[in-house]
């Protein structure tokens, strides 16, 4: 399952996504989100289905390697479905004792499966198409105004942008320990709950202190390269838009239309 991350990671391809100004994408993410909480509709879901699926055409990455990025967050999705299955109000479909699924139950579990199914796929789809160097120098524009009140901007895109690229690193790191104490004759699909939960205690341990060692060889190289924020800094590449980008802002304004269309006519 470890495997399956690929959020943080980068696919190199050429297609127009990956040739886009990040804001641009950064922008695009932004509203994709706010589209998953303003729908509550099968049409208006349908429509953010579809653009989802153009926008993974387009950026030339397999389908296959993007939807396999849900798998690590199933138990969140299945925990949240039953929760609302067997917890919400309304009309009884079938009832077990106090346990009672409802139509309405039915309804919510599955718009919130969808909701944080695209909101993981997203995600990927941005870090995907994107570079860290490029991730963070968007942010860092984008969230430029910022600085006027005193918002270390440049730091904050920084620390965003490592994080992103640390889930794959510690994900593959999580793979190896674990195999390492598969190989020492640990099981960790025998026993019960809290047993299994015991079992990941010689997981996490060496995974936090690798986690810990990394981040301070990460402090020590941006030190010896004398990182100190971006304070009179300069950028060897400065983000300019050109036509693609312009393109870019009116088809996601075009999404949006449409997507508060569907919300106005089906609500």
């Amino acid at each position: 399952m470890l495997k399956e991350v690929t959020l943080g990671q980068y696919y190199p391809a050429l297609s127009v996504l990956h040739e886009l100004d990040p804001r641009v994408k950064l922008f695009g993410a932004f509203m994709f989100v706010i589209s998953l909480f303003i729908n509550d509709s099968y049409i208006g879901y349908a429509v953010v289905v579809a653009a989802f699926f153009t926008v993974a055409f387009v950026s030339k990455v397999p389908i296959g390697y993007i939807l396999r990025g849900v798998k690590p967050v199933w138990f969140i999705i299945f925990l949240s479905v039953v929760v609302n299955l067997f917890f919400t109000p309304g009309d009884i479909i079938v009832q077990f004792g106090r346990a009672k699924i409802t139509w309405q139950g039915v309804e919510r579990a599955f718009f919130l499966a969808l909701r944080i199914s695209l909101l993981v796929l997203g995600a990927s789809i941005l870090t995907l198409t994107t570079t860290p160097t490029s991730l963070t120098a968007g942010l860092e524009k984008s969230l430029g105004f910022l600085r006027k009140i005193g918002v270390p901007v440049a730091e904050m895109a920084t620390m965003i942008s490592i994080s992103l690229r640390f889930i794959p690193i510690l994900s593959e790191e999580m793979d190896r320990i674990m195999k390492a104490q598969t190989a020492r004759g640990v099981d960790f699909k025998r026993g019960g709950v809290f047993k299994r939960m015991l079992k990941l205690i010689p997981i996490l341990v060496p995974l936090l202190i690798s986690a810990f060692r990394r981040a301070e060889d990460l402090a020590m190289a941006m030190d010896a390269r004398c990182y100190f924020g971006s304070e009179g800094r300069t950028k060897l590449h400065p983000l300019k838009y050109g036509r693609k980008d312009y393109y870019g802002y009116l088809v996601i304004l075009a999404y949006l239309v449409a997507v508060s269309a569907v919300r106005i006519f089906a609500g």
